[in-house]
C-alpha cells in the first residue's frame, strides 16, 4: 500500500474497532505505515488478527484484541491489555457498525396489495431494529467513554466516526442504519463541542458507495452481475462507479494530522463520487 501524502504518528496509539472490516482493516494498514502502534478491535478476533498479521509482516506494529463493542466491562478490559501493551490511546476510530435484515424492509414503497406478503414498515422486528441502533450507535459511545478518558490530557488526540451517506439523506428500505447514522453524524458534533475546551478534535467521514462484505450482496447477484439497486446507485452517483477503499485515506490521514486539520473539528466529510450533491436532474 502506498500513502497518497506522508504524516508522522511515530509512537501514536491508535484503536480501531470493527478493524476485522473490509474498510477498518484497510485503514490499519494505511494509519501502520504512519509509524503508529495499531490496536485492532473486533468481535471476530480472527479476522482481526489477519489485518495485525498483514501490519507486523510488513515492519509494523499491530495486534488484535477481541471486542464487544457493546460491553463496557469488556471494553475496559481490551483498554487494559492495550495500555500494557501499547499505552494510552491517542486516536480512536469508531468504526465498528452494521445493519440486520429484521430492519430492513423487502420493498422501497409500500403497496397495500403487497401487504403480508413481503416485509413491509409495519414488520420491521423490533429486536432487529435495537440491534441496528445499539451496534452503531452505542457501538460508538461506549467505546468513546472508554478510550476518550485517557485523551483529554494529551496534547494532541483525535477522535474518527464512520457515518454514511444514509446520514444526509436515507436511503429506502434501510430506516433504522440510515437513523443510526444520523446519530453519528450527530453525536460527533456534540463531541467535538464537549470535548472543545481539551486538545481531543472529534470528526467523522461518511463514505459514499463502496463495496464491502457487508453489502456485497445487496449491489450484485450470484453470477456477478449489478443489482437493480446497484444500477440506480451509480445513476446517483455523478462519477458512475462504486469508490475503491484506498480513496478513502487521504480524508483519514488529513483529519488525524494535527498539522493538516488542526482547527478541523465537528465536521462530517462526505467522500462519495458527488452522490450527496446531486439532485437527479
Amino acid at each position: 500500500m502506498k500513502l497518497p501524502f506522508n504524516i508522522d504518528l511515530k509512537n501514536k496509539v491508535i484503536v480501531i474497532t470493527g478493524a476485522g472490516g473490509v474498510l477498518c482493516g484497510m485503514f490499519s494498514e494505511a494509519l501502520a505505515l504512519t509509524g503508529a502502534k495499531i490496536a485492532l478491535l473486533d468481535l471476530n478476533e480472527q479476522a482481526a488478527d489477519v489485518q495485525a498479521k498483514k501490519i507486523t509482516e510488513c515492519g509494523g506494529i499491530a495486534k488484535a484484541y477481541k471486542c464487544n463493542v457493546l460491553d463496557k466491562e469488556n471494553i475496559e478490559s481490551v483498554r487494559e491489555e492495550i495500555l500494557k501493551d501499547f499505552g494510552t490511546c491517542d486516536i480512536l476510530i469508531n468504526g465498528a457498525g452494521g445493519n440486520n435484515p429484521k430492519a430492513t424492509t423487502d420493498e422501497e414503497y409500500f403497496s397495500a396489495e403487497n401487504a403480508g406478503k413481503v416485509k413491509s414498515f409495519f414488520d420491521l422486528d423490533k429486536s432487529g431494529v435495537e440491534f441496528v441502533f445499539n451496534l452503531n450507535f452505542l457501538g460508538t459511545l461506549l467505546p468513546t467513554q472508554v478510550f476518550a478518558a485517557d485523551m483529554t490530557s494529551k496534547d494532541d488526540a483525535s477522535i474518527i466516526n464512520i457515518s454514511s451517506m444514509n446520514a444526509f439523506t436515507p436511503l429506502t428500505k434501510i430506516p433504522a442504519y440510515s437513523g443510526a447514522k444520523a446519530a453519528i453524524s450527530n453525536f460527533t458534533k456534540w463531541l467535538a463541542v464537549y470535548f472543545s475546551k481539551t486538545n481531543i478534535r472529534c470528526n467523522a467521514i461518511a463514505p459514499g458507495f463502496f463495496v464491502t462484505k457487508q453489502n456485497e450482496k445487496l449491489l450484485f447477484n450470484e453470477d456477478g452481475t449489478p443489482t437493480p439497486r446497484t444500477e440506480k446507485i451509480l445513476n446517483a452517483t455523478p462519477m458512475g462507479r462504486f469508490g475503491n477503499a484506498e480513496e478513502l485515506i487521504g480524508t483519514l490521514l488529513f483529519l488525524v494530522s494535527k498539522e493538516a486539520s488542526g482547527f478541523v473539528n465537528g465536521v462530517v466529510i462526505p467522500v462519495d463520487g458527488g452522490f450527496s450533491a446531486y439532485s437527479g436532474v
